[in-house]
């Protein structure tokens, strides 16, 4: 019997190897790798001397470019993610509902977070809102003034937030499947008891769907804190950096300054601050994350 069991054992180990090589591998030996260059001087293509915490002091104490980075970058998160969440909330609404066409609607509204993220979109997204792109053309045709999406240090972060909540498809995805678990006898028994939508709403379908709102949160969040793609193909950072997020500035401290130790600090940085604050999601959701079996998160 021991012998069939170490015989199952094995069999799981070697099905279960390429993903232990590849995140030994890709994963973990990365991290680790990435840590030990914080710590020192070490350039793209050479290894530099241990200088200890010294990169560290410097973003506290001495980059003019940390702090105002990771105050668009929580900016550009807290536009972002409320506004994405709420929109797949709202189009997963819609699609919850029985019809031929809904799974046509469905693949047509998921396609965006599909695209979404490439180069091509971040290209095109920046045409639209050029000063004669395609929106200010939409807007002239009303008579409303051209607005400089891209060069206005007050609006330009607001253009490439728009882009994130284009991408809602994931989340809506998982709030239709939650909104499908939800049994329709709860609807029922809101509607004897004298319950409009709105009431419903709030009293029924939100607080069942809490979970699903606590995941997308979560995973919401940072993806926002780590965005690059979008502040490096349409804006670069600019105007006057309004829209340089720390993850461009990592990529500029690696690939353009060629200081490989400095952006390994920057990136352990950032991972800090997406721990903190996902703890801190994990922390508050005590008191409004349910679940059916009445226990909480």
């Amino acid at each position: 019997m021991l012998k069939r069991k170490q015989k199952f054992a094995l069999w799981g180990l070697l099905f279960i190897s390429p993903w232990i090589v590849g995140f030994l591998w890709f994963q973990l030996y990365p991290l680790l790798l990435s840590f030990y260059y914080s710590l020192t001087d070490s350039g793209a293509v050479r290894m530099g001397k241990f200088v200890g915490i010294d990169n560290y002091v410097k973003i506290f104490t001495r980059d003019r470019d940390f702090w105002p980075s990771m105050r668009v970058t929580f900016i550009y998160a807290l536009m972002a993610v409320p506004a994405k969440l709420i929109v797949a909330f709202l189009v997963a609404l819609a699609m919850n509902r029985n019809s031929r066409v809904m799974n046509l609607y469905r693949t047509v509204y998921y396609l965006p977070s599909i695209l979404g993220a490439s180069v091509t979109i971040s290209i095109l997204w920046r045409f639209l809102f050029m000063r004669e792109g395609v929106v200010n053309r939409v807007l002239g045709f009303f008579g409303i003034p051209a607005v400089d999406w891209l060069g206005n240090p007050d609006v330009a972060i607001y253009t490439i937030s728009l882009l994130v909540v284009w991408q809602f498809g994931s989340s809506m995805v998982l709030f239709l499947a939650g909104l499908k678990q939800i049994p329709g006898e709860l609807y029922d028994a809101a509607a004897v008891d004298g319950a409009g939508r709105l009431r419903t709403l709030f009293n029924v379908t939100l607080p069942l769907i809490t979970p699903i709102i606590f995941f997308n949160l979560v995973m919401q969040t940072i993806g926002a804190l780590q965005e690059f793609t979008a502040a490096f193909i349409i804006t670069n950072g600019g105007p006057l950096k309004s829209t340089y997020l720390i993850g461009l500035k990592i990529y500029d401290e690696a690939f353009q300054d060629m200081d490989m130790g400095y952006a390994s600090a920057l990136s352990w940085v950032l991972f800090v601050v997406i721990l903190l604050i996902t703890l801190l999601i994990f922390r508050t959701a005590k008191s409004w994350v349910h679940y059916e079996d009445g226990g909480r998160a």
